[in-house]
């Protein structure tokens, strides 16, 4: 079977993507990779990077877009889980979600694993995790 490199590239239908880029952009420290806008206009495509590890988020806008915020229960995406190294990094990312002002459920620790996280919702409602797995 053929391998797969283990970089991630995820793409997200959004329904501002100037607003959401800038949201992203500021709370991953992600750099724009490119701006891309159809013939036609329907679409417009917005790749944001972070250099040290080539993670790649590109966030999509389309001109149907209806506005609805985005359904967590709806068949597709449930969450977006980003790994952290330490169970202290979920500290500084509550941290970072504060001084952005973004609200989040401070970091969970449970009783029925030993990991842990931090929760928040993106611009479209979009669930986001900062996640710790213990080691095994």
């Amino acid at each position: 079977m053929p391998a797969i490199t283990g970089r991630t590239e995820i793409a997200l239908s959004v329904r501002d993507i100037e607003a959401s880029a800038g949201w992203y952009q500021r709370l991953l420290n992600l750099e724009q990779r490119y701006d891309f806008t159809g013939d036609d206009g329907l679409m417009r495509y917005i790749c944001l990077i972070e250099p040290q590890t080539e993670f790649t988020l590109c966030l999509v806008g389309h001109a149907a877009n209806t506005g609805d915020a985005f359904d967590d229960v709806a068949t597709g995406l449930d969450h977006l889980e980003f790994l952290v190294a330490e169970r202290a990094d979920l500290d500084d990312w509550a941290a970072r979600l504060d001084e952005l002002g973004i609200e989040h459920s401070g970091v969970k620790d449970f009783d029925y694993t030993p990991n842990s996280m931090v929760t928040f919702r993106d611009p479209d409602n979009i669930q986001l995790e900062f996640f710790w797995r213990a080691p095994r």
